[in-house]
């Protein structure tokens, strides 16, 4: 397998991989930006999470946009409904992430982690970085390369710890100055960019 050269993340790198995601200078990115403008769109017209329809709505739009895997989108806005979570949201209560995360649809539970970062994301980006693949990816691989900080893989999918490892990242390459919110941008876009194509098919 061939080998994957991955740049140390200095601010001009950062920076850099930041515009290209905001500012359309790659037509590959341009249509994440305008799904993340839809994004903001609509929570901003339906801010709270009092009604079921205004929740569905949400939930649709992130699950059309991101693939997130909601196959009973309704079954999960009933639950986010039922946990009343608009002060936590504002609160930046970690343990919320997995409380959405957690659903039984048809008698089964199911985990939908990646989705429940992005809704809490969504509402608060200041307190909620996301997860997914690409971010798992690419935070695996500088470690890998630079041990920037000790971490099991599947501690990756525990919140608290996900932030941690986040503020470690920030830390150790000094990057303290960028918000949750871009250095997520940067970890996609790069990641996007960088990894193989038949690891973006899994």
């Amino acid at each position: 397998m061939k080998l994957i050269t991955i740049q140390k993340p200095t601010k001009e790198l950062v920076k850099n991989y930041i515009n290209k995601f905001l500012e359309n200078s790659d037509d590959k990115f341009r249509h994440y930006q305008y799904q993340e403008k839809a994004v903001i769109k609509i929570k901003d017209e339906f801010p709270n999470n009092k009604e079921i329809i205004d929740i569905l709505l949400k939930v649709g739009i992130l699950n059309s946009f991101y693939s997130t895997n909601i196959f009973k989108p309704f079954s999960v806005a009933e639950r986010i409904l039922n946990l009343d979570i608009d002060r936590r949201l504002e609160e930046g209560d970690e343990s919320l992430v997995k409380e959405i995360a957690d659903n039984k649809i048809a008698g089964k539970n199911k985990n939908f982690y990646s989705f429940a970062t992005k809704y809490c994301n969504m509402h608060n980006p200041k307190d909620y970085p996301i997860y997914d693949s690409y971010i798992k990816w690419i935070l695996k691989l500088y470690n890998k390369q630079y041990n920037f900080y000790k971490f099991k893989n599947d501690e990756l999918k525990d919140y608290k710890k996900f932030k941690e490892i986040l503020k470690k990242f920030k830390e150790f390459f000094g990057l303290e100055d960028f918000s949750f919110k871009e250095i997520d941008q940067f970890l996609w876009t790069y990641a996007k960019e960088i990894r193989p194509i038949k690891l973006n098919k899994t």
